[in-house]
């Protein structure tokens, strides 16, 4: 199947159970949401068609579990975006983890994302919880996720179908519930065809896109963002 979440035909339980949570969040994506009244905005200014209509699809996608990917140019505010999926989901109590993946350097990116144990390169005096971990029961934001090196597409992959990961030179591996929204101002299709994003990781996390469009497509919002800093 293209998405990598449909069946063409029966099989086994441990293939037809994964695909049941992400066709029921699909189903509860085109429904209604949460009214637009009830959302918590932040710093969302705005009233106009253009935001509204982008509103409430955020609204629908906060009211599933799985995945998400914000699509927009540089300064469509994705991670304000991301945090108003995050703010009106059932993980709104637990944390956001931010990563800006522009800022991983590879040679440190698994340490940084899943943590290491004490001893496990020079330096590492103590065991160090990475960001996943940090995000236990909330969401973790990938930010610019199209900057990964291959290598870290990878793991994060198995990170993420399976919610679990062992920290650098730890013994055991951990369990952890956490919710992924990723981000990008890229074309990560055209990136699967030149071969430097993965296909199965595209997959897993484009279950739910959101498309951020630039002010310049609602100038309605323009004059309530003046006065909003204005005030400021």
């Amino acid at each position: 199947p293209g998405r990598g979440d449909g069946l063409t035909g029966p099989g086994p339980p441990e293939t037809v159970a994964p695909t049941i949570p992400r066709y029921r969040d699909r189903r509860r994506a085109a429904g209604e949401g949460l009214p637009l009244g009830n959302m918590r905005r932040d710093t969302i200014i705005g009233s106009s068609p253009g935001l509204r209509r982008l509103l409430q699809r955020l609204a629908r996608v906060a009211d599933t579990d799985s995945s998400g990917l914000l699509l927009g140019e540089t300064g469509t505010g994705k991670e304000l975006f991301a945090k108003a999926v995050h703010d009106n989901s059932r993980r709104a109590d637990k944390p956001l983890i931010v990563v800006d993946c522009t800022n991983l350097p590879a040679t440190l990116a698994e340490s940084l994302l899943f943590g290491h144990a004490k001893g496990s390169f020079t330096g590492a005096v103590e065991a160090t919880e990475g960001l996943f971990k940090q995000a236990d029961g909330g969401t973790i934001f990938l930010d610019e996720i199209g900057e990964l090196d291959l290598n870290i597409q990878k793991s994060l992959l198995r990170v993420i179908q399976e919610r679990r990961f062992r920290p650098l030179s730890a013994k055991k591996e951990i369990s952890c519930d956490f919710r992924v929204i990723a981000a990008t101002n890229r074309d990560l299709s055209a990136m699967v065809k030149q071969g430097s994003f993965r296909q199965d990781l595209y997959h897993r996390i484009n279950t739910q896109t959101i498309v951020l469009p630039p002010l310049r497509s609602r100038v309605e919002d323009i004059t309530a963002l003046t006065r909003h800093y204005c005030d400021r």
